[in-house]
């Protein structure tokens, strides 16, 4: 019995053993997908430079409206400038998400990517991770670059309510990144294109540059179910009203439900067209 036990007691530990290498070793390979997007970024420096001076332009159009109208122009002002930052900073992470197929194909590695053996999470995670890193950079420059034209005043802000709601409003739009992704793989011919319009539809709806309330009645419900709404919301509450993380409940909790709907929604969608294209021949397909 003392034997039993004492075998059963090292099976275990060898069970732990392999399961944090397991652990260890898929980390290791979702970092390698962000050290390969970051050495993307370096060698396509004119793209991003390019994009990111037409991020700067199409920001301070919309800021100098804001600063063209006469009434409570400094929080118009802010009100804007809060909108372009986190419009810019959710797009940059639902773009480094949905076009992880676009880019597969571009740099002729999707074959490989794909046959590879790591799960599609692992992938997926490491995609993600480099979004969110990638997306904060970009709008940390972005704020400084517009911080040269434009005065914001950030005197009331509650950084530390500003930080949870970006954490927790990421996620919920990763899960909305992964389900567009599927788009260039399932549609070979414009899906890179469709996922622009995903993200048009969510710019409309979910109170960018305006208050949602001014929608239509028959657009109300797709500004309730937009994260994006949530998101913006809780971050100009943060910043214009000082709100703390305990008064942002309201804002957290449904960012953290459509999180936790949506990634594993969106894993098992890419699943489902992942099997469908390789069924069908469409990996390796441009058009």
């Amino acid at each position: 019995m003392a034997r039993a036990a004492h075998g059963k007691g090292k099976g275990l530990k060898t069970m732990t053993v392999l399961n944090a290498s397991g652990i260890a070793r898929e980390v290791r390979s979702s970092y390698a997908f962000v050290e390969r997007n970051w050495y993307l970024v370096k060698r396509y420096w004119g793209w991003e430079l390019a994009f990111f001076v037409y991020t700067i332009a199409s920001s301070l159009s919309v800021i100098y409206i804001g600063k063209a109208q006469q009434v409570n122009q400094n929080d118009l002002v802010l009100y804007l400038g809060i909108g372009t930052l986190v419009w810019a900073y959710l797009r940059a992470v639902f773009d480094a998400i949905s076009e992880m197929i676009t880019w597969e194909r571009w740099e002729g590695t999707i074959e490989y990517t794909f046959m590879a053996p790591i799960s599609r999470l692992t992938h997926m995670l490491g995609t993600a991770a480099f979004s969110i890193v990638y997306g904060m950079l970009r709008t940390a420059l972005l704020f400084v670059a517009l911080a040269l034209f434009v005065n914001l005043d950030l005197s009331r802000a509650d950084y530390l309510g500003a930080l949870a709601v970006t954490l927790v409003g990421s996620l919920s739009f990763l899960g909305i990144g992964i389900m567009a992704s599927v788009l260039p793989l399932w549609f070979t011919e414009r899906g890179a294109e469709m996922t622009f319009i995903i993200s048009s539809i969510l710019l409309l709806v979910s109170g960018v540059y305006y208050p949602t309330d001014v929608l239509p009645g028959w657009m109300q419900p797709l500004a309730r179910i937009s994260p994006a709404t949530y998101f913006l919301d809780g971050i100009r509450r943060s910043v214009m009203s000082g709100q703390g993380i305990a008064e942002l409940w309201n804002v957290l909790l449904p960012l953290m439900l459509m999180g936790l709907v949506s990634i594993p929604l969106g894993v098992w969608v890419f699943l489902q067209v992942e099997r469908l294209a390789k069924r069908t021949g469409r990996l390796k397909r441009n058009g």
